[in-house]
């Protein structure tokens, strides 16, 4: 039986019993898993978006399964992603291209996508993804809003999906970060009273004129649900400055600036550690310290539309329900560090980021381990490598280890971190309800107007 064809039969069977299937537990039943143990039935994927990211993110996927088809609004891109494909593939396999993602979510035979396209346009995609019956690998930030969470989780909870997210952390980076977290839940510090993330900061670019779109580049797809505007760039920099393409990073417009970028990366694996050394606990109280952005902000809105505009620099305290704190800041060279987190407890530090982990409850390993099993029970098994863990989950139906019901609490601690400091005052956050308590204004940004014809559908 190969892997489309048995997969085409689950979510037919899923479907004829979809009365019943919101109650049923994430991990299917082994009758599922049985359709996936061929060692040779590999899922056929759909590659959604193939810029610099997708080199890393494409080739880990063909790892494990063959891809079908590549689509990019940018056709060099997108020839480009096709020549990469036919590369790891051998230039005999048919490699289809697409410019209009929906044609990959039409076609029967492709399993799963992998989305790798600016962060306005995750969630539309994923969504429409889910619904057309593909598994989902989406790189981070999933979300450009904390609402687009919401609707993602429906659309997870209705298909049943298995959605990675591509928050490499979790996994990779020699599991620094999961060695900090199963040092920091056996209680190695203490407990847990503050917690500090360095994320980085973003330059400022200056006026960028407007100029005549690149050839190739369908310009009105790209925005997306994003307003329509001029196409800017001028050289400087490795990538140029523009609001396309790598650069969209700094703009609100299309993201978050460091706070989401890196945000997704340092909090959520701060978010993980907090809360499992302390069950139930949620961010409630976001104090905007210090803040700089590029343009004057009216109301939370840019007033300048031709530079970067997303915050440069920022400092944001950060209060959870049972007292910790954690502040947010774009470096913490006063701290002795400008990219990580920093965990202090009642009995000591422990400080990780890529390159290292450190502290006296690091030292103290040598002598005194922790069980054996400390990080497979973390992580929920033996670590792999991100797409593995990904991948193995399509097979047996589990959950991710970044899955997308964390990431959406880490996301919204983002999220909301961006509007305390757009709107330049002090939120308190109902964890509970997903709600800014007393603020209208503050609560009407948990959402933006899409543009007609882009809208997402939950």
């Amino acid at each position: 039986m190969s892997f489309q064809t048995s997969r085409r039969d689950f979510l037919k069977k899923a479907s004829a019993a979809s009365a019943g299937i919101a109650s049923m537990p994430y991990i299917f039943t082994s009758q599922a898993r049985a359709n996936f143990e061929t060692p040779n039935e590999r899922p056929v994927i759909g590659c959604i978006g193939t810029g610099s990211r997708w080199g890393a993110v494409g080739p880990a996927a063909m790892k494990f399964g063959d891809c079908a088809a590549v689509c990019d609004v940018d056709s060099n891109h997108a020839g480009q992603g096709k020549e990469r494909v036919q590369m790891a593939q051998g230039s005999d396999k048919k490699v289809d291209v697409y410019e209009d993602y929906r044609k990959i979510l039409d076609r029967d035979d492709i399993d799963l996508v992998t989305i790798v396209t600016p962060d306005h346009w995750h969630t539309k995609i994923a969504i429409e993804a889910m619904k057309a019956g593909k598994d989902v690998y989406c790189e981070k930030p999933l979300t450009l809003t904390i609402d687009e969470g919401r609707q993602i989780i429906k659309a997870l909870d209705e298909t049943k999906a298995v959605f990675q997210v591509g928050t490499q952390q979790r996994t990779e980076m020699g599991q620094r970060f999961l060695q900090a977290i199963a040092i920091i839940k056996a209680g190695r510090i203490g407990k847990l009273k503050e917690v500090t993330c360095a994320i980085g900061g973003v330059g400022e670019s200056g006026p960028i004129p407007a100029v005549e779109v690149p050839k190739g580049l369908n310009w009105e797809m790209w925005l997306g649900q994003a307003p329509l505007c001029d196409y800017r760039y001028k050289e400087g920099g490795r990538w140029g400055n523009s609001n396309c393409h790598y650069e969209f990073r700094w703009w609100y417009e299309y993201s978050g600036g460091k706070m989401t970028d890196w945000g997704a990366h340092h909090i959520y694996i701060a978010q993980w550690a907090i809360e499992e050394a302390n069950e139930g606990a949620r961010v409630a109280t976001f104090e905007p310290v210090m803040a700089s952005h590029p343009t004057p902000m009216k109301d939370g809105m840019p007033t300048l539309n031709d530079r970067y505009n997303v915050a440069t620099k920022f400092n944001v305290k950060t209060g959870f329900n049972n007292g910790i704190v954690m502040h947010i800041r774009n470096e913490a060279n006063d701290l002795g560090f400008d990219n990580g987190i920093m965990f202090e407890g009642t009995e000591g530090k422990l400080f990780v980021n890529r390159g290292k982990i450190s502290g006296q409850a690091v030292e103290d390993l040598k002598d005194n381990p922790l069980p054996e099993d400390a990080i497979e029970k973390l992580y929920g098994g033996k670590p792999t490598s991100h797409m593995q863990n990904f991948m193995e989950c399509v097979k047996s139906r589990e959950l991710p280890i970044s899955d997308v019901y964390s990431h959406h609490r880490a996301m919204t601690t983002c999220h909301l971190a961006n509007i305390t400091i757009r709107l330049d005052r002090q939120l308190n956050w109902d964890a509970e309800n997903e709600q800014i308590v007393g603020d209208e204004q503050a609560n009407s940004m948990q959402s933006r107007e899409q543009r007609k014809g882009y809208e997402i559908n939950a």
